[in-house]
């Protein structure tokens, strides 16, 4: 069940109070089984003998207590071991007027009054199978860090209007930048010894009018990259050496204003050790681009979103094997050793974030296995310093390009050096750690083309190596793809029978199902939604499970949020990849976490069956086309103002008009009419000026076509390029509708509107037949296997309707679905002021019509099985295994009837 369904369960709990039956209500609410709690009531999975109190292993210990000693007694069976043997998720106190409980794995607590239990079922999802996830704020310092730094930016371009116009000093400028960040980085964090040495030295060598900072730059940059301290003057001996290639090169600094110094010596202002390093580069790269400025920061993955993939791809598992071991100094040892030889790899890295979030939560689980060592080995503080066994070497990373390859390594520098000092904090004098300068190696971080790169190569993997892919990997659907990424998606699917409509991600999850093999691998990439939608499916998934892999977590549809001002509106899913084993899986929905058996490519839970597109209904139905397709550049179409006007002055032209009707006429009520002129008609038509020009213009537009077949009608301007159309009453379903609906809204229309191609059309359909399009069971069947156009439905009638498993009924249960529809029609014209959008809006929809389609629901359901369906989830589970049986069935009657035809 979802969290919708189980919050309706627990409001129904005191429509009808019983103390008595008040325990097993509440269960049977949360999901468990009839069967069990009947059991639980008989006492056989009671694993109490005291009086009043229920105790069922893995799920709660229920007693009734008086009110004065509830919190007395929840804080002693808490403690009781002949109970937490048992192992229960919750303990619930009550005396039915006020309801105590405490979350015995979170330690969370909960005290209300018993009727706002409602409020609160949120607290006790885990008895469904369903953890709350949470996860932490975005950091404000990083945002001020990247709106001051592009004001900076404007500053500098502005006083050197000639300077970086070309890609290498474009470069250079993006070197410069880096190199102020690691300064600032490095006085707030003791990596430059004496704290804010560069803002001040600079601030007290510098003129106010900033003419010559630049100068003061120049030569800082160059102490930077210089070993000896001879000959230099006194304020540039205070630096240390960096090395790591950070300062090999010389640039020239950028001129400065006095306002560019002033933001400068600002900016030294901020408090820099608590950036996040894995926003340096992604921030500069805000900074520079201009198609990145209109929102600083949507271009890079903020902590948490990162940690929504590192903690159930690697993370979750470790701290659970941390707390199975904690009491245990030899297998805590041996975890240590264990992270110390794990491969960390993205191959798109950016800048590094996904590397650098990783490296310090690493960092973090170490520190926290360190110190229970030390609590349970009781080690003097003078016998032992510890030091860090995880390595920037065990970090591996593919970036295209240069710039962000470059600063992936320094923010890797930036980060062992943030993490050393939180080592050192935490442990309290026991932890050591090594100086950060001079500058070494930092990860094993490539640049080059992902797509094109040999992975192994890059990251080596043996038979025993435990490997974590990792990354947000590039999503561009077929039409934004370049030249070359079309090339790059031919390469990398090359063994792909049809592959050219995949989205670009696609390149990274094929050659991630290559490289997991049979190795200790997973992957886990942050993708577009679309991936999972529609043909998607079809052209990526049988390749990735048809290698032995599976979806081990994912996270259901969710809006993308980061540190920008106004975040980024893409809405992406994250999916896990391992090879196929028995172990429960993690689906995410929101702030739910659900454990299930298995997770198909649609993201549900149950068989992973892939929707392949069908030319003819799987079920008897009749034939839906797309609606009629123009091709006119307007000019065929007018406007009821336009239409009334032509009409008024040549009134024998009505009978050229139709109206048209499209997903946006439909559903929003806007009346558009079009010219639809028989050949026989033509020449009596062309006499009228305007429909004379307007069809020369058709003609034209038509001419200049690249396409073949659209230059062929140039010369029949008066006929659509496609045409469904006749003049018999019809259904139009909206190819695309928004997803805060519960139903797509459909309706009929007589033969005197023509449907256009923004939406589909049944012709001669009888009631019963909208019914079941209305339904809320077909509605479930669209939201899974059809596509999205960002989360809005996309109706297609290959994918939803010709697929849409539907069981063959009687004449009788026909004409008791039209009773359905006629009732929901009736509603709608009580509201004839009303568009459909109105209608249909979960804000303003009629209750009448509410109720009119839940009752069709029920009627529709009714077809499949008698017993109602309790959940989405079930629905689905249904659809799944009724579309197995009967595309079997169809697949079996057409190799008969190829046989038939071959013995004929």
């Amino acid at each position: 069940m979802n969290s919708s369904e189980i919050e309706h369960n627990v409001k129904c709990i005191f429509e009808n109070f019983s103390n008595e039956e008040f325990v097993f209500d509440f269960l049977l609410a949360y999901g468990i089984s009839k069967t069990s709690v009947t059991r639980l009531k008989k006492g056989d999975f009671n694993l109490s003998k005291v009086k009043g109190e229920l105790l069922y292993k893995n799920k709660i210990l229920f007693k009734e207590e008086d009110d004065d000693s509830l919190l007395s007694t929840i804080d002693a069976i808490s403690k009781e071991e002949r109970i937490l043997k048992h192992k229960p998720r919750f303990a619930i106190v009550t005396d039915y007027e006020t309801m105590v409980a405490k979350d015995l794995k979170l330690k969370r607590n909960l005290d209300i009054p018993l009727q706002d239990l409602p409020k609160y079922y949120s607290f006790f999802l885990p008895l469904a199978g369903s953890e709350v996830y949470n996860s932490s704020n975005d950091n404000e310092a990083d945002r001020n860090a990247a709106y001051k730094m592009a004001e900076l930016y404007d500053l500098l371009i502005h006083e050197n209007p000639d300077i970086y116009n070309s890609k290498e000093t474009v470069h250079n400028l993006n070197i410069f930048l880096s190199r102020l960040l690691f300064c600032y980085f490095a006085e707030d964090t003791g990596i430059f010894e004496v704290e804010s040495v560069f803002t001040n030295t600079l601030a007290q060598h510098t003129t106010s009018n900033g003419s010559d900072t630049h100068l003061f730059l120049n030569r800082l940059f160059e102490r930077l990259n210089t070993k000896s301290e001879n000959s230099l003057p006194d304020y540039l001996v205070k630096f240390p050496y960096v090395n790591g290639g950070l300062f090999k090169d010389k640039i020239e600094s950028p001129i400065f204003s006095a306002k560019a110094r002033k933001i400068l010596i600002d900016l030294g202002g901020l408090n820099w050790k608590d950036i996040n390093p894995d926003i340096f580069g992604s921030m500069i790269q805000a900074v520079v681009i201009p198609e990145y400025r209109s929102d600083l920061g949507m271009h890079y993955t903020s902590v948490p979103n990162i940690l929504k993939l590192i903690r159930p791809l690697f993370l979750n598992e470790l701290y659970e094997t941390f707390e199975k071991h904690q009491n245990n100094v030899l297998q805590l040892r041996k975890l240590i050793q264990r992270i110390a030889g794990i491969k960390f790899f993205d191959p798109a890295c950016g800048s590094g974030n996904f590397l650098i979030i990783t490296y310090k939560e690493i960092r973090l689980l170490e520190i926290k296995i360190i110190q229970q060592i030390i609590a349970l080995e009781k080690i003097d503080l003078f016998t032992a310093a510890f030091t860090t066994s995880v390595s920037l070497n065990q970090f591996y990373g593919i970036e295209l390009d240069d710039f962000a390859h470059e600063m992936a390594i320094l923010s890797l520098w930036l980060a062992e050096h943030q993490m050393n000092k939180v080592f050192e904090e935490m442990l309290e004098g026991y932890g050591a750690s090594k100086p950060i300068l001079p500058l070494k190696e930092a990860g094993k971080i490539v640049q080059g083309n992902a797509t094109r790169l040999s992975w192994e190569e890059v990251c080596p993997k043996s038979k025993d190596d435990e490997i974590y892919i990792i990354g947000n990997p590039p999503y561009l659907g077929s039409f934004l793809q370049n030249k070359e990424q079309k090339q790059d998606l031919a390469f990398v699917c090359k063994r792909f029978k049809s592959y050219k409509d995949l989205d670009y991600i696609a390149c990274w999850f094929v050659k991630a199902t290559d490289f997991i093999n049979d190795e200790v691998v997973k992957a886990a990439f942050v993708t577009t939604n679309s991936i999972c939608q529609g043909e998607q499916v079809i052209l990526l998934w049988p390749f990735v499970l048809n290698r032995g892999l599976e979806i081990f977590f994912a996270y259901k549809s969710f809006k993308w949020t980061n540190n920008a001002k106004g975040n980024a509106g893409v809405y992406c899913t994250i999916i896990g990849l391992q090879n196929a084993s028995n172990e429960p899986k993690k689906l995410y929905d929101n702030t739910m976490c659900y454990s299930v058996k298995s997770i198909s490519p649609y993201l549900t839970t149950g068989t992973n069956t892939i929707i392949s597109k069908r030319m003819k209904p799987l079920s008897k139905l009749p034939v839906m086309n797309y609606g009629s397709k123009i091709v006119d550049d307007g000019n065929l179409i007018f406007s009821n103002e336009e239409k009334n006007r032509l009409v008024t002055q040549y009134p024998e032209t009505s009978s050229y008009f139709k109206k048209l009707a499209g997903s946006a006429e439909f559903i929003r009520g806007l009346e558009r009419w079009c010219l639809y002129i028989d050949d026989n008609k033509i020449e009596f038509a062309t006499s009228v000026p305007e429909i004379n020009n307007r069809l020369k213009a058709v003609s034209e537009f038509r001419r200049k076509s690249t396409e073949s077949s659209t230059r062929e009608m140039a010369n029949k301007p008066n006929r659509f390029y496609y045409s469904v159309h006749n003049n018999s009453d019809s259904i139009i379903v909206p190819r695309t509708s928004s997803e805060r609906r519960e139903y797509i809204p459909m309706g009929f229309l007589n033969g005197d509107t023509i449907v256009s191609d923004a939406a589909s059309v049944i012709y001669n359909a009888e009631a019963w037949i909208f019914g079941v399009l209305t339904s809320r069971i077909h509605m479930v069947w669209v939201k899974t296997v059809g596509g999205r156009l960002k989360t809005d439905y996309r109706y297609s009638s290959q994918l939803c309707y010709n697929t849409f498993p539907f069981p063959e009924i009687s004449l009788k249960q026909k004409e008791n679905l039209c009773l359905y529809v006629f009732a929901i029609l009736d509603e709608r014209a009580k509201h004839s002021e009303k568009t459909m959008a109105q209608l249909y809006s979960p804000d303003t929809m009629p209750i009448g019509l509410k109720e009119a389609h839940q009752e069709l629901d029920k009627a529709v359901e009714q077809c499949y099985r008698l017993q109602p369906f309790t959940s989405d989830t079930e629905r689905l589970e249904y659809l799944f295994k009724l579309y197995e049986e009967m595309t079997k069935k169809d697949t079996l009657f057409a190799k008969k009837k190829k046989v038939r035809k071959s013995k004929i």
